[in-house]
């Protein structure tokens, strides 16, 4: 069990990239308020389709909050995984898992995509165009909000599983329609150190150079 505070703050950017991990058990220790605000200022500083900034986020420090959102994903989890034709146990298991790894992380991001400022066209595919350059300024808000959260010793864990229930999500928390939940990230201390995957080598990355 980790129990020293992790001292980030003299690493370099490139030794926070390289630095932060994907944390699936986190400590029941409280994160400071002004860690959480640490995290969106950074993300709201991301790069957007013609700067219209296409993000919200929800934050979510209460028990019961948590716990509402997460037996509401549970249960539309629950009947995607039936479709798959997984056994009763399995899904028993995955679900309860999710569950945990939600309600017990001291803090839940979502980010959101807010798609109501973007440009519009008469044609489908640069709408889909727009979208799309929307979704990526997402994830570069949410790396932003990641190798902060790492830099002040926090780790976090990004979780997909909005994608699959979007309405679910907006339904729970009350939310405005007009709000796409894309990811779910928990914030916390790290209780475990977690398995780092191996990455790829960059010459087997790079296509082209010239």
């Amino acid at each position: 069990m980790m129990t020293a505070e992790p001292n980030r703050l003299s690493l370099s950017l490139a030794e926070i990239i390289r630095g932060r991990r994907s944390v699936r058990r986190l400590s029941d220790r409280p994160v400071a308020r002004e860690h959480i605000l640490a995290m969106l200022e950074a993300a709201r500083w991301a790069p957007s389709p013609h700067g219209r900034q296409p993000w919200r986020f929800v934050v979510l420090t209460r028990a019961e909050v948590k716990h509402t959102l997460a037996a509401a994903m549970g249960e539309e989890w629950r009947r995607q995984l039936a479709l798959d034709g997984q056994d009763a146990a399995t899904i028993d298991t995955r679900v309860r898992k999710s569950y945990e790894r939600m309600t017990s992380a001291p803090v839940v991001l979502l980010p959101c995509l807010y798609t109501v400022n973007l440009d519009v066209y008469p044609d489908e595919a640069r709408n889909a165009a727009e979208i799309t350059m929307a979704v990526q300024s997402l994830g570069c808000a949410i790396q932003n909000m990641l190798l902060t959260a790492y830099a002040l010793g926090l780790d976090c864990g990004w979780m997909c599983a909005p994608l699959f229930c979007p309405e679910t999500v907006t339904a729970a928390l009350d939310l405005d329609p007009a709000l796409i939940p894309h990811a779910l990230i928990t914030v916390g201390y790290a209780a475990v150190e977690p398995v780092r995957r191996e990455r790829l080598p960059l010459e087997a990355l790079i296509v082209r150079f010239d």
